[in-house]
């Protein structure tokens, strides 16, 4: 059974909101600063691939997971939710682009060869966040592997936008400027906010 439109534009909300491509872009510049255009191609097609082969797999190996270790889908969607809360209250407040920032700091320094994945696929793009949230649309009511593939179409979606978003990246920082940067991302923390509380509700409703 396929998903119903709704519920693919709320996945495809969810996901693209968490991973924030957008809010990635200046990041993207930084760790890959001095990089040829060719290298910069290479790094942000890597880091891609990667953050959709764990977001992939924890679409379908996350709800067996969780399984064996005696979590309950109903508990998972109430602590995801507020873990989705936590993450939109630092882009309403610009907390999460200074955190992001430093980790990929740290990265340039330590793992110079190994950027794109880590900290841009692993922890930035495919971070607890958007784990969260994939096994939050993953672990549907009726979820089965048709509906499963409608997830993965949905990752690949976000991961296409992060590309595309990668190669332009210094275009759009210029179009943008930091304060539209800085509108853009408190708006979709608001959104985000809306759609976490909305996963808590589902969590009490399934537990009640």
């Amino acid at each position: 059974m396929p998903l119903p439109p709704d519920e693919i534009g709320a996945a495809l909300v969810t996901l693209f909101v968490v991973v924030d491509p957008i809010g990635l872009a200046p990041i993207f510049l930084s760790v890959t600063e001095g990089l040829p255009r060719k290298a910069r191609k290479q790094v942000a097609l890597r880091a891609c691939l990667i953050a959709a082969i764990v977001l992939i797999g924890f679409a379908f190996f996350g709800n067996w997971l969780l399984r064996n270790l005696g979590i309950s889908l109903p508990a998972f969607r109430i602590g995801g939710g507020l873990l989705l809360f936590a993450i939109a209250f630092e882009m309403v407040f610009d907390i999460r682009g200074e955190r992001e920032a430093r980790t990929a700091e740290r990265a340039i320094e330590e793992h110079v060869r190994h950027i794109a994945a880590f900290p841009l696929a692993v922890p930035l793009m495919a971070g607890p966040g958007a784990i969260t949230a994939t096994l939050l649309v993953a672990g549907q009511p009726g979820g089965d592997s048709v509906r499963l593939l409608w997830l993965v179409g949905v990752i690949g979606i976000v991961m296409i936008a992060c590309y595309m978003i990668f190669l332009f990246a210094t275009r759009l920082w210029r179009l943008l400027g930091t304060t539209g940067n800085l509108v853009l991302t408190r708006l979709l923390g608001v959104v985000l906010a809306a759609l976490a509380v909305q996963f808590v509700i589902d969590g009490v409703r399934a537990v009640v």
